[in-house]
């Protein structure tokens, strides 16, 4: 990047090179293979009739439910012959520029760790849980593959217009949380729901949080919530219409129009929003997390 763009100061590790891979995935001991495998049982018993049926179709293509932590070589092997794609194994949160960089060109940074039995039912970075079970079986899928590469490719455009919270909440809104309409119902294909056993609940049937069609122009202007459930999602009609809707926006017009800071609240409903459910909000009104509010 030129040097008048802001790039976050992460110091990276001196055993890393500036692309942030590791040479190679951990070792991981039995007691992390055994983690992985009581997380996976806990999701599998959650998800089906919740998650998008692409998502559960990715984890029958690669076979994540085979036992212990997926060897990222045999993966990338099975999702390169998919889509093209590969696994590429980071310390820890890499620079949003170097993260853009690795989904233009069909890597998926994983983090090389795996959380322990304290942390197993939230854990604030994302460890090869989240990153592989929540993000990978997706992007078995071809045109919701094609999204992300071409997120990576818009992403060094939102940083040179200083725009990137309005893009990170595209991605947060769509990958980490979205939401898809299918024949069966509304679906979840967003990482951040399918990797965690309360917000696969919460975000497909609770009558709190709002649930709006996708509109890319609102959701980039919308604050969103990172420590806690959400209180809006926002739904698509297909992968197409996510790709349709974001590929072929003029994402120039629209950054040189966006204000520096979000204009809506997490919780809002506008008037040019298409509401599929529009939420009580008495799982937030009530705290939240940490009140202990029952997340209904």
């Amino acid at each position: 990047m030129s040097g008048d763009v802001f790039t976050a100061p992460l110091t990276r590790p001196s055993h890393v090179g500036e692309d942030w891979l590791e040479k190679e995935q951990t070792a991981y001991g039995s007691e992390d293979h055994a983690v992985w495998n009581d997380l996976f049982a806990r999701q599998m018993e959650i998800l089906p009739g919740r998650a998008a049926s692409a998502f559960m179709a990715g984890l029958d293509k690669l076979d994540l439910g085979r036992g212990g932590v997926p060897e990222f070589a045999r993966l990338s092997e099975e999702l390169g012959a998919l889509t093209g794609w590969s696994v590429v194994p980071v310390p820890m949160l890499i620079p949003d520029h170097v993260f853009f960089w690795h989904l233009a060109n069909r890597r998926f940074p994983a983090g090389n760790f795996i959380r322990t039995r304290e942390t197993f039912d939230y854990i604030q970075e994302p460890d090869v849980f989240h990153d592989v079970f929540g993000h990978v079986p997706m992007l078995t899928d071809p045109v919701y593959a094609a999204y992300m590469q071409e997120y990576g490719r818009a992403g060094w455009k939102a940083m040179r217009y200083n725009r990137l919270k309005a893009l990170g909440a595209l991605y947060w809104y769509t990958v980490e949380f979205g939401l898809i309409e299918e024949e069966a119902g509304i679906r979840a294909y967003g990482a951040g729901i399918l990797s965690g056993p309360t917000e696969a609940r919460f975000a497909v049937e609770a009558e709190s949080p709002n649930r709006i069609m996708l509109n890319v122009d609102r959701v980039m202007r919308t604050d969103y919530v990172i420590s806690d459930l959400q209180p809006t999602y926002f739904v698509i009609e297909s992968f197409e219409d996510l790709y349709r809707q974001t590929v072929e926006r003029d994402f120039d017009r629209l950054y040189r129009n966006l204000a520096p800071g979000f204009t809506y609240a997490n919780s809002a409903v506008i008037d040019v929003d298409n509401v599929v459910n529009r939420g009580s909000q008495e799982y937030h009104l009530r705290g939240g997390r940490g009140s202990g509010a029952k997340p209904v």
